[in-house]
């Protein structure tokens, strides 16, 4: 890491300070001192840190069970020397991001959105992202002029109607930066749905205090906040207290969740991470199956893994925590969704075969004999 760049995550983590006082940890040595990661693998996990960013919070900390090789937590923050093995499918650009950036800042692959990226730095690295190979230390802040030019860039689009704010994750930001960008945005006549894509509330939850809540919080401008949580236990009492304040400030919460082998690629931990959002009323959005970011492979399904894993989700839990599953296709041609189909095709009659959330299989529309007419 180099020395400017360390100091500019240091800088906004002061400038979005909270009471815990506590550093996170971005060194693999401390790692090993807090016992998270085994001093034998210190060798190869540097090799993984010299190219993926490594950061874990103190509030991330504080949710793993050292020595649990299960943990789910620690699965998805702490590095692992399994991230060196390269699969030829992988790519740098898993979503295609790249043909879609107009200017410095904006993703624009659809007509009426577009992501606005205004940080490339996070409060932790998840050790599956898709933009693993463009975030961390030494990943540039917009500078003031670059982001008047995306803004512009907005402006000069009429058929913009949301915009996503994305990254790094955006809450990373000082409440007073933050609240320049909604400004900006809500001065546009065309944008009315500002999106938040952060897991501010999981990783570091102080944050989201009454000035970060204040700046997401803008006239003329619908703000819904997306939380990205991938287990039942990043539900702590912490990230729960920051759901709540978002919530009770009027701000609607939606989630998306990656589908990750050996953290969540089970109906069981699906069923108790989507009911308990919906307790907290956020509304589970995406499940997205696993992008093809190098070094990742040991964290992705098959799609038919994950289609009957949505198959069982839809025989016991309610339609209000079903989240859509989808596939970002590579090469920015954008998601679709990718959930087990029920109808079958139409025959001659005009009739078709639909299958029911327990596998049995019925005519639609039923003839008389089916109906008693």
């Amino acid at each position: 890491m180099g020395v400017r760049a360390c100091e500019t995550e240091r800088a906004q983590e002061r400038e979005g300070a909270h009471e815990d006082t506590r550093r996170t940890s971005r060194r693999v040595s401390e790692l090993v001192e807090q016992g998270l990661v085994a001093r034998g693998e210190m060798e190869a996990l540097e090799r993984v840190a010299e190219r993926f960013s490594v950061a874990i919070t103190p509030d991330l900390v504080d949710l793993v069970t050292p020595g649990d090789p299960n943990d789910p937590i620690a699965k998805q923050f702490l590095p692992s020397k399994r991230e060196l093995r390269i699969l030829p499918e992988e790519r740098v650009d898993p979503i295609g991001d790249d043909p879609h950036t107009p200017v410095k800042g904006i993703t624009h692959r659809y007509p009426d959105r577009l992501l606005l990226k205004p940080v490339h730095v996070c409060p932790a690295y998840c050790r599956f992202c898709f933009r693993r190979e463009k975030v961390g230390p030494g990943s540039e802040v917009l500078s003031r002029e670059e982001l008047a030019a995306a803004i512009a860039y907005v402006r000069a689009h009429e058929e913009v109607w949301e915009v996503i704010l994305s990254g790094g994750d955006p809450l990373i930001l000082p409440p007073r930066k933050l609240a320049e960008i909604t400004a900006a945005l809500s001065a546009i006549p065309h944008v009315r749905v500002l999106r938040v894509h952060t897991r501010v509330p999981v990783m570091d939850p102080g944050r989201v205090d009454e000035a970060m809540i204040a700046a997401l919080r803008v006239p003329d401008l619908t703000t819904y906040v997306v939380l990205h949580t991938n287990h039942p236990r990043e539900l702590g009492p912490k990230a729960r207290e920051a759901c709540t304040r978002m919530v009770d400030a009027g701000i609607p919460m939606l989630s998306q969740t990656v589908l990750l082998r050996g953290v969540n690629a089970d109906a069981e931990t699906l069923k108790a991470l989507f009911r308990e959002l919906v307790v907290l009323r956020v509304k589970p959005y995406y499940l997205h199956h696993g992008d093809l970011a190098v070094g990742t492979g040991h964290f992705r399904t098959s799609i038919a893994e994950g289609q009957s894993i949505l198959r069982e989700l839809r025989q016991s839990l309610s339609g209000i925590a079903q989240p859509t599953y989808v596939l970002d296709i590579p090469g920015g041609y954008g998601k679709v969704p990718i959930g087990p189909g029920y109808l079958g095709p139409e025959g001659e009659d005009g009739r078709r075969t639909v299958e029911d959330p327990w596998g049995r299989r019925h005519v639609y529309p039923p003839g008389s004999e089916e109906t008693g007419g």
